[in-house]
């Protein structure tokens, strides 16, 4: 499978070969603890401090504001830990209705302890409706966290418009920017957010690294207690092999990060030869308020699973939504929420591409594709919206 075309990285990227040989030699010649006192160690420290500082630059924030973390969901569970200890008169919850579950989770589990939380809809296409947030806002609200692009359709919020509103009562505000790191530009130091989680392995790192901006005066207690690491924000002996992993992707996608245009051609072209040659499709998202890399469309009448398949036997990597989400056979919770019909919800599928994605690789995309679409249909029982049995589960969804 090393030729396969992978159209999955909003699950996992590829580690781009620098990476890999920047962090080798932490594995095994530097592998003192950056805590020690002796110079083995304080050569290390000098690595961890480098890339916290390349972490800070893609952010646009200050070396001291990056906590490293183990993934973006341990950065998700700190921020919101944190934003309750800090104010803990406080027991409203603000959040959105297609979060990923590193959010979503966790604030089921508050909600059992007794905090009142707002699910804020969205439309067809994924929008937030501002004035809905603004109607939901009070002296009593806590916290609002909401991710920066979804996972599943690449649509990005207003964060700083949402940031302003926030502030206005008081209450912190928490992003988690995992898919929009490395693909959209960032400036925290004129950002409205107070804490901003990301991971590595989605911006061509390793997996099991990941960091969380605190603004700085932002109130935070440490999610895991223990040593004095992280000044004090983050308990446990530094990851150097994956800190520095991440600090060297962090680089690089600065670097890409004016390039990353070329993704959008590829993606749009991706979409347009699919709507263009297979019947009964639609984009699912904003057309244009999208990460460049994400295209996610419905094949009406078919099953997401066969599918991908099929993609899979001819060498195809893509998926059906998170990857978090995959051994659930409910429909996407995401594109549920945006109110699409049963025939599209299940059929659905995700491409998301990478600064690796060739247009070679599309072309061959475009070229199994619809034959594998006629396939599908051809063995399927319903050819439109007025089944019988497609109207049932459409309204067993609503139900829901």
């Amino acid at each position: 499978m090393r030729d396969c075309i992978y159209l999955d990285n909003n699950a996992t990227t590829r580690i781009d070969e620098e990476v890999v040989a920047t962090m080798l030699p932490y594995l095994t010649t530097y592998y003192g603890n950056p805590s020690s006192m002796h110079k083995f160690g304080g050569q290390v420290s000098k690595a961890v401090k480098t890339a916290r500082e390349q972490v800070a630059s893609l952010l646009g924030a200050n070396d001291s504001e990056i906590v490293f973390t183990s993934c973006g969901t341990e950065g998700d569970n700190a921020a919101i830990k944190a934003a309750l200890l800090a104010q803990p008169n406080k027991r409203h919850l603000i959040t959105t209705q297609v979060e990923h579950p590193a959010v979503l989770n966790p604030f089921k589990q508050l909600e059992k302890q007794g905090y009142t939380v707002t699910y804020l809809s969205v439309n067809s296409q994924g929008q937030l409706d501002l004035d809905e947030l603004q109607a939901s806002l009070t002296g009593n609200t806590a916290l609002v966290s909401l991710m920066y692009a979804n996972n599943e359709t690449g649509v990005v919020f207003p964060v700083e418009q949402i940031g302003q509103m926030v502030k206005e009562y008081g209450a912190i505000f928490h992003v988690d920017a995992v898919q929009a790191v490395g693909k959209i530009p960032l400036n925290m130091k004129n950002s409205t957010v107070d804490l901003l989680a990301l991971s590595g392995h989605k911006i061509h790192g390793p997996k099991g690294i990941g960091a969380l901006y605190v603004r700085r005066g932002t109130k935070f207690r440490p999610f895991l207690v223990g040593g004095h690491q992280e000044r004090g924000r983050r308990g446990g002996t530094e990851n150097v092999p994956g800190i520095v992993a991440l600090g060297k992707a962090a680089e690089l996608a600065c670097q890409h990060l004016p390039n990353i245009d070329q993704e959008r051609k590829l993606r749009d072209r991706l979409e347009e030869g699919i709507l263009s040659t297979i019947p009964h499709t639609v984009v699912n998202g904003h057309p244009t308020q999208r990460l460049p890399n994400t295209s996610n469309i419905g094949f009406k009448y078919i099953e997401g699973e066969a599918i991908l398949l099929y993609l899979d036997r001819q060498g195809i990597c893509a998926s059906s939504g998170s990857a978090c989400t995959s051994g659930s056979l409910e429909p996407s919770h995401v594109l549920g929420a945006m109110g699409l019909p049963y025939s599209v919800l299940h059929g659905s599928i995700r491409f998301s591409l990478s600064r690796y994605t060739t247009s070679t690789e599309i072309d061959r995309v475009l070229e199994v594709l619809p034959g594998i679409i006629d396939r599908l249909r051809a063995l399927s029982p319903f050819n439109s919206d007025e089944a019988e049995w497609l109207q049932e589960q459409e309204q067993a969804v609503l139900a829901k």
